[in-house]
């Protein structure tokens, strides 16, 4: 067994159950001497900074908890060192996790685990539930390049499970009517891919359904069509999308409007503004909603949120964007709305959130021009 000191987010009984597969037992409380716990510079974990002690739990784990953790810790570019703290009962060795090569903390005031819990509890150990089904597959650096796109996949699931809708016409079935029997995930990257059995009512009456499906995890994004309603024209992106290249589409750069994945801790509105900056360069103005829906919900796990954001579009705004580290590759387009409309009805546009924004827009294209006008 061997003694580790847990000053951070695995204090958390659920976080470390979920990277140890063990429950966080048998702990005894402990401090850190001439260190404190503060609020990383950057983010919501605690780091290591001088101060007058940080209190953790010492605790005792064998050699696979161990081995768990890290590999946990790897993914974030921590490493395991040697250092000792004082108990009731005197000093005592153990091990804690610090940044690799002794890299410098930078951090702001006093940590807070009670404060932490309510904000990042249940996201954080979602997303470590996805990551340690990497352990014993990959690497610590590999899952290390897709923890950003893990959080926010956590924040996307959480989010559904408090959406609730109307609901005014159907059969009144809920998630309690399904059950899941097996799942299993023969791919896990930037994107996921999970195979499930699962069981459900049927309609008639019959009894049960049982059924084998495969789901394709997305994290939740937002789009947003800039409009201008003093010039009356909107702007489109246009990139090239691998969906229409795999399925053999002799056009496969599509004209879109401006989208990117919700991170974790971000709302929606932020996407769209911070979105529309990195591929257009443009600061939005009121930001009107569309909708929230499944763009295909047969087959991936995804959520979109459309909107419609009032923009000043002059000439010079076209040109090329893209988040440099993304790899991303786009040009903008300014449109007049009438050719918009001759555009969506001649097929032009082949983006279903285009789609459905240009729908919007046609419905309320007078009102936002009044508005402006007054």
């Amino acid at each position: 067994m061997t003694p580790i000191f847990l000053f951070g987010t695995l204090r958390d009984a659920r976080l470390f159950e979920t990277v140890t597969g063990r429950p966080l037992a048998g702990g005894r409380p402990a401090v850190l001497p001439d260190e404190r716990a503060a609020v990383a510079a950057d983010g919501d974990w605690p780091v290591l900074v001088p101060g007058a002690g940080a209190d953790g739990l010492l605790v005792e784990v064998d050699d696979t908890a161990l081995a768990r953790l890290d590999f946990y810790e790897g993914i974030f570019g921590y490493e395991r060192v040697d250092t000792s703290v004082e108990t009731a009962d005197g000093p005592a060795p153990a091990q804690l996790w610090r940044p690799a090569g002794g890299a410098d903390q930078r951090g702001g005031p006093d940590w807070d685990l009670a404060v932490w819990r309510e904000d990042w509890g249940a996201v954080t150990a979602m997303a470590a539930a996805d990551m340690m089904r990497r352990f014993g597959k990959v690497p610590a650096s590999e899952a290390a390049r897709v923890a950003g796109i893990v959080r926010s996949r956590a924040q996307s699931r959480l989010s559904t499970a408090q959406w609730r809708r109307p609901r005014r016409i159907g059969a009144g079935l809920t998630l309690a009517d399904v059950q899941v029997e097996n799942r299993r995930h023969p791919y896990d990257g930037f994107f996921a891919v999970e195979e499930m059995r699962a069981r459900f009512r049927r309609f008639d009456g019959a009894g049960d359904h049982l059924v084998d499906r495969a789901v394709f995890h997305v994290a939740d994004a937002v789009t947003v069509l800039p409009y201008d309603p003093v010039r009356d024209r909107i702007l489109l992106i246009e990139q090239l999308r691998f969906g229409p290249l795999a399925h053999g589409d002799p056009s496969p750069w599509l004209l879109e409007p401006i989208a990117g994945m919700i991170d974790a801790g971000e709302t929606p509105e932020q996407t769209a503004r911070r979105e529309t900056i990195e591929e257009a360069g443009l600061t939005l103005g009121a930001l009107h909603f569309i909708a929230r829906y499944y763009p295909s919900p047969g087959g991936i796990a995804q959520v979109l949120l459309s909107y419609v954001g009032i923009a000043d579009l002059p000439d010079s705004v076209i040109g090329t964007g893209g988040h440099p580290g993304e790899d991303e590759d786009i040009l903008s387009h300014l449109v007049p709305f009438d050719l918009a409309v001759e555009m969506l009805e001649q097929g032009d546009m082949a983006n279903a959130p285009l789609v459905i924004s240009m729908q919007w827009l046609m419905a309320r294209r007078a009102r936002l021009r009044a508005a402006t006008a007054a």
